[in-house]
């Protein structure tokens, strides 16, 4: 039996009956225990709830009640509430908090009747670029084992890149899908702001926070984008908007199409490698039908200093809750100030402190109107920038990262380098619009991810972009060695 199987192929024989949900599941159980020792994509495995969830798919099954996820293996990213099932954010803050709710993505989830083998490691709370500011251990690059998977979803890429799940969730707040997905050689989306709901997701920065697929190619990401989008009352972002069949938008051309090449995201220091591979990519989609032009976004340089004003200042006000009273680690040794003074210094780890130092300065009297409200206005140019090139251009194609994977360890004593690998990315969390990498070839052996970027709720655009190129080349079904 493979470890590669998407969910289109599962659910063919599963109701082809060809194989069962207990039986798939036992597949991929068997392959967490065999690999996870070297990739550690998970913090949690769920096992016995597996194999539950996958005789219920059976019956299901048996009764000609199948949907495409019914019966599917998924891991679920760390940040995702998970009703009954510890839910850490890879942090010692929660790490034996277990959510008495699901977040809306998993109530979905279950309506569909997928199997949840496990929650997926990750940066403490979602805060990093390589999933090594997990306070439990540090996941690894299944093409380089001793590379970073990216962050911070990259328990979510692993556990799909090495064949222990078949899909994932992850979240991306300033490129924490797509980065990782580039690192990973799996298709990763950011849908556009509001298009899935936040309810049950912990939050880091609730502007920028966004949940999406991971997953082996763009068909499973159009039926995972399916399954957990819509509106939901209890998140006020939520967008009351008609959800599509994705699906539908999967075209094996480009004919009509009118792509932007913004040369902003080629940056100064980008590997010749990985600026090679996305030319070849861009020469590609002209070959499938697309008329490409090079665009200018003008106030792209100005997106990673917004960012980390805005996601800083909005960490800083979200964490503020963890002080040891309601939920979450407790230090009860001293005076109430003490207790919750000792509470953070214990809790968090040093990159969620930094963070909460950067937004809580942003915010203090002084420098509110100097440093947030000025990154507030340059944030809505950015947008406009958008807003002005989608009106000529169906969508933008990038580089999702300057870099290939780089190696574990590498950047964890620079902070400003760490944060460079997200510069193709946070402009697209800044704007709200979505986002998705797929994978677009190797350097060296190592992988290279292509972003398509659309204008707000074009994820049929963009879809349809990822799959023309995606059913043209075979980087997709390529596969890391890892035993």
């Amino acid at each position: 039996m493979s470890t590669d199987y998407t969910i289109h192929e599962a659910h063919r024989l599963l109701k082809e009956k060809q194989i069962s949900s207990v039986e798939l599941t036992n597949h991929y159980l068997d392959r967490i225990k065999n690999v996870e020792p070297k990739t550690k994509a998970f913090t949690t495995i769920t096992g016995e709830l597996a194999l539950e969830q996958a005789k219920t798919a059976d019956g299901a099954i048996a009764k000609g009640d199948i949907q495409p996820l019914t019966g599917v293996p998924i891991a679920i990213k760390d940040v995702v509430c998970t009703k009954g099932v510890r839910t850490t954010c890879s942090s010692k803050m929660l790490e034996n908090f277990v959510p008495p709710y699901d977040a809306m993505v998993m109530e979905k989830l279950n309506a569909a009747g997928v199997v949840m083998l496990g929650k997926a490691n990750m940066d403490e709370f979602a805060m990093g670029s390589s999933t090594e500011n997990s306070a439990f251990f540090t996941t690894h690059n299944p093409w380089d084992l001793d590379r970073v998977p990216g962050g911070s979803s990259g328990g979510s890429a692993v556990a799909v890149a090495a064949g222990e799940a078949i899909c994932s969730l992850g979240s991306d707040t300033g490129g924490s899908i797509r980065q990782p997905a580039g690192f990973c050689s799996v298709v990763g989306m950011k849908p556009t702001y509001g298009r899935v709901s936040r309810y049950g997701l912990i939050a880091f920065a609730s502007s920028l926070d966004q949940i999406g697929p991971l997953t082996q190619d763009v068909t499973d990401c159009a039926l995972l984008l399916n399954a957990i989008s819509g509106h939901d009352e209890r998140d006020s972002t939520s967008v009351p908007r008609p959800v599509p069949d994705y699906t539908r938008s999967l075209k094996p051309d480009l004919k009509g199409m009118k792509l932007g090449i913004p040369k902003e995201y080629f940056v100064e220091g980008m590997q010749k490698g990985v600026a090679e591979a996305i030319q070849t990519a861009i020469k590609k989609l002209q070959e499938l039908g697309a008329v490409v032009e090079e665009v200018s976004l003008p106030h792209t340089p100005y997106a990673l200093a917004v960012y980390y004003i805005i996601a800083p200042s909005e960490a800083s006000a979200n964490l503020s809750r963890y002080d040891g009273v309601k939920y979450g680690y407790s230090y009860k040794d001293g005076t109430m100030w003490e207790n919750i003074e000792k509470t953070r210094e214990n809790g968090f780890g040093p990159e969620v402190k930094r963070r909460i130092m950067l937004g809580t300065y942003a915010l203090s009297a002084g420098f509110y109107d100097a440093w947030y409200l000025k990154a507030q206005k340059v944030r809505t140019i950015i947008l406009r920038e958008f807003d002005a090139v989608f009106e000529k251009y169906d969508a933008l194609v990038t580089p999702t990262s300057p870099t290939v994977p780089f190696k574990i360890g590498e950047r964890t004593d620079d902070p400003l380098a760490m944060y460079l690998s997200d510069i193709c990315t946070l402009p697209i969390n800044i704007a709200g619009v979505p986002g998705v990498s797929i994978p677009a070839g190797f350097v060296d052996g190592l992988p290279v991810g292509m972003q398509i970027i659309g204008k707000h709720f074009a994820e049929e655009t963009i879809l349809r972009v990822a799959y023309a190129y995606e059913q043209a080349t075979d980087w997709h079904k390529q596969k890391p060695e890892i035993s």
